[in-house]
């Protein structure tokens, strides 16, 4: 089962208003606001092949579906894709990973032609004690077509593919060992300064001791918010850096330079790593 990335996920719990303003303001266009049938509610931004999901609430203060209840604000869904829940679960079971039935649910869209459709998908989680503090799961789309629409994917900051995940965690071959039972031995590589790397297709995750993540990120990372093995930074691929740059700077976004691109620190509405690379 060679990974592929579907979405992140960036819980934002009742700040759903504050994180939205700070997507937008970084240069995504986001989807309207969108009400699961689990009582979630989201804004996504769309890019060719994957997405970035703001998931949370948006009533101020309001309740927190039961299994999102317990993320801090920050980047903590990892999610792949498939394209036949049900059968996976079976087959991850199978091989003793700790999968969880495969899970319905629905929101409603509104469509080009000014009317109603309905956004469909199946997923499947992993038991949350056997992998990180966050969540890992897979995504059926049953109705594609309702999320990756030409109108949602142009956005002013050029972004067009999620290009990095960086994962900090106290044992990076706990986690290495819990993606080879998931996806076979050969899914994961050795990296540098001991990490180690799962390519998804043309995105690369990389999961770093925390020194090495403390090392490349500086006073740039984001509160762990009492997580130990967590999700801190996405890098996204963009069409034209310096048109990126200029945007960015215009809007008085502080961004520090990279090896690769630039980066936009964590702060307080989103709790996350951004890098954007060419």
């Amino acid at each position: 089962m060679a990974p592929l990335l579907d979405h992140l996920v960036i819980d934002v719990r009742d700040r759903m208003a504050a994180g939205a303003a700070r997507l937008a303001a970084l240069g995504f266009q986001l989807t309207p606001l969108g009400r699961h049938s689990l009582g979630s509610a989201n804004h996504l931004a769309v890019l060719g092949e994957d997405y970035l999901e703001l998931l949370g609430t948006d009533v101020p203060g309001g309740p927190l579906r039961p299994d999102i209840a317990a993320d801090p604000v920050g980047l903590n869904g990892l999610v792949f894709k498939t394209d036949a829940a049900e059968a996976l679960s079976a087959a991850l079971l199978a091989r003793g990973v700790p999968a969880l039935p495969a899970q319905s649910f629905h929101r409603p869209v509104e469509l080009p032609d000014g009317g109603r459709g309905e956004a469909r998908f199946r997923t499947v989680r992993l038991d949350r004690a056997a992998a990180f503090d966050g969540r890992l799961y897979w995504c059926e789309h049953l109705t594609p077509q309702h999320v990756w629409r030409p109108e949602w994917q142009r956005h002013p900051n050029g972004a067009c593919a999620i290009a990095r995940v960086l994962l900090a965690a106290r044992d990076p071959q706990r986690q290495a060992a819990m993606f080879r039972r998931i996806h076979g031995a050969a899914a994961v590589q050795a990296g540098e300064d001991g990490r180690v790397v799962l390519p998804c297709g043309p995105v690369q995750v990389e999961i770093a001791p925390h020194a090495a993540v403390a090392a490349e990120l500086g006073e740039a990372a984001p509160d762990p918010a009492g997580r130990g093995d967590h999700l801190v930074l996405v890098a996204l691929r963009v069409t034209a850096l310096a048109d990126t740059v200029a945007l960015l700077r215009s809007r008085g976004i502080a961004v520090d330079s990279t090896p690769t691109g630039l980066r936009v620190p964590a702060e307080p509405a989103l709790n996350a790593v951004v890098d954007f690379i060419a």
